[in-house]
């Protein structure tokens, strides 16, 4: 699963790989938790923009907003037929900029967390998908959730999920509202290569969502 991730790339860096000609005002994140605001890159007419969504997927239906709570990802294989996501999978698919994530391990009775992100350390965008949710008070939310498959072999010795990484050259596909057969876009959603990550432990501070500094994704010793 991806329950924490984070985004503190230069804004520059962002525009440049997500091809935006604006981007809203963004602030440094080494914590980001479910049902908070989240940079989210979907398609807009012929290009593309970012706009903020509550990260924890409301489908249209729901008679309870707090659904979103429980739908913060959404398992890469059966997305494409579960109903609270198979409209969004058809028609409302995103891109979810991200520089890292977590995953914890039960380690002595404990859950120590750990820091991934690409080698490089440049920025990247999980697959997601968003849905547009009217409440019958006239609330509308719009929201999303992060879409996860197979660990890859880095991963896997501390979780057996992680997020769906897509490549910089799938995004146009991926965003592309005129594909709808879940077929084209099944093989887009594999485990990104083991080779072009890394990952370390970090301090449990993290398990707390009051906490989002820097310090959080400072590498620990091998317990």
């Amino acid at each position: 699963m991806c329950g924490r991730y984070t985004l503190s790339s230069r804004p520059e860096a962002l525009q440049l790989l997500f091809e935006l000609e604006a981007l809203p005002p963004l602030a440094p994140r080494y914590n980001i938790a479910p049902t908070q605001a989240v940079p989210v890159v979907r398609q807009h007419g012929a290009g593309r923009e970012m706009t903020l969504m509550r990260w924890g997927l409301i489908p249209s239906w729901a008679k309870d907003p707090g659904i979103g709570a429980r739908l913060i990802n959404a398992r890469a294989e059966g997305a494409a037929d579960k109903p609270a996501f198979r409209a969004a999978f058809r028609r409302r698919r995103c891109l979810i900029p991200a520089d890292g994530f977590y995953e914890w391990r039960n380690q002595n009775g404990r859950k120590q967390p750990f820091y991934f992100r690409r080698e490089d350390g440049t920025p990247f965008a999980f697959a997601g998908l968003w849905e547009h949710w009217h409440g019958p008070d006239g609330a509308e939310i719009e929201s999303c959730t992060i879409l996860t498959t197979d660990a890859n072999a880095r991963v896997r010795p501390i979780h057996d999920r992680m997020p769906v990484i897509l490549e910089r050259a799938d995004f146009d596909l991926w965003l592309d509202p005129a594909i709808s057969d879940p077929e084209l876009l099944q093989p887009l959603l594999a485990p990104y290569p083991p080779a072009q990550m890394t990952g370390y432990p970090v301090s449990s501070s993290v398990n707390s969502p009051k906490h989002d500094d820097p310090a959080l994704v400072t590498p620990l010793a091998e317990p």
